[in-house]
């Protein structure tokens, strides 16, 4: 099972009703942020949500609607007696911005460490799940995030009996770990099936439409997407400062055909962001604009 909770969907400045862009991604006790723009810690409260168990923050860009509320993060985790390192990543230079940040939240009882993404695209791998990085097109170096939830195959107890595994060593098997037991050796393929099909969310905000972006969402259960601009008129504008028209989104969603896609990071211009779904459905249907504090909860299909 995986949470998944856009805390905002506002670009370039927080409004009364709409903070600034920011995910949360919550898989077995781990929570992943993706951005932390002014107001983030007070949206992350707001959904009931603790602040203390963020083991990973992932930065898509150093523009400040998407860094500007880490100082005030980082004193909320320390408040909450957050003592366990915090994982960040994201492009070149992460750690001089995050330093600089630190100016004005210094002495926090726990350790930052630092992956800077140097190339095109890079996977990082944790446990159960892995982090998608890939660049996109912006004016400035620029990541989108895909998380994949890995899911292994079934066990398969009539393997095990015949192959003589004492049940003792099932569970330990059946969780991916290998076993040594008077000079024998068990290991999880020897019980497992193939690995099953398990569960991707894709995030991207702040570019233009590229190739890398399809790729990235395809076969996603959940793509979230930016759709800076409705008004057409505004395409100039979105080519000039490398965002992304609502339409060009559609378009995105059509090739890489996700399950579900959600539209973010509006214009604080556009104040009903909903008015134009009825249109961008005829490119892609499973498409929503969606609104701050919407949650999913995604599951692993039956088998």
């Amino acid at each position: 099972m995986l949470d998944v909770c856009l805390l905002g969907t506002g670009g370039m400045m927080p409004l009364p009703n709409r903070w600034l862009t920011a995910l949360m991604l919550r898989y077995n006790g781990k929570q992943i942020l993706i951005d932390a723009g002014e107001g983030t810690q007070i949206a992350i409260k707001e959904k009931g949500i603790s602040v203390n168990p963020i083991d990973i923050i992932c930065i898509t860009h150093f523009h400040a609607d998407h860094v500007s509320g880490l100082p005030g993060l980082f004193l909320s985790m320390g408040n909450a007696e957050k003592t366990t390192p915090l994982l960040m990543i994201g492009p070149k230079g992460l750690a001089q911005v995050v330093n600089s940040l630190r100016v004005i939240a210094p002495g926090l009882p726990f350790e930052i460490q630092f992956h800077e993404i140097m190339g095109d695209e890079e996977s990082i791998e944790f446990d159960g799940f892995t982090i998608d990085a890939y660049k996109v097109n912006h004016s400035v170096p620029c990541y989108g995030y895909s998380m994949r939830v890995h899911r292994k195959g079934k066990f398969d107890a009539q393997r095990a009996k015949a192959q003589n595994i004492p049940l003792k060593f099932w569970n330990p098997l059946q969780k991916g770990e290998t076993v040594e037991w008077e000079g024998k050796v068990f290991t999880p393929d020897m019980v497992l099936g193939e690995s099953r099909k398990g569960l991707k969310v894709t995030y991207t905000t702040d570019t233009r439409p590229t190739e890398r972006i399809v790729e990235a969402a395809k076969d996603a259960d959940l793509f979230i997407c930016e759709g800076m601009y409705g008004e057409a008129d505004k395409k100039s504008k979105a080519r000039a400062n490398r965002h992304m028209m609502m339409t060009e989104a559609a378009e995105i969603g059509a090739k890489a055909q996700p399950k579900e896609m959600w539209l973010t990071h509006y214009s604080p211009a556009m104040m009903r962001p909903e008015q134009y779904v009825k249109e961008l459905r005829q490119i892609f249907e499973p498409l929503k604009a969606a609104k701050d504090g919407w949650v999913k909860v995604l599951n692993f299909e039956e088998d």
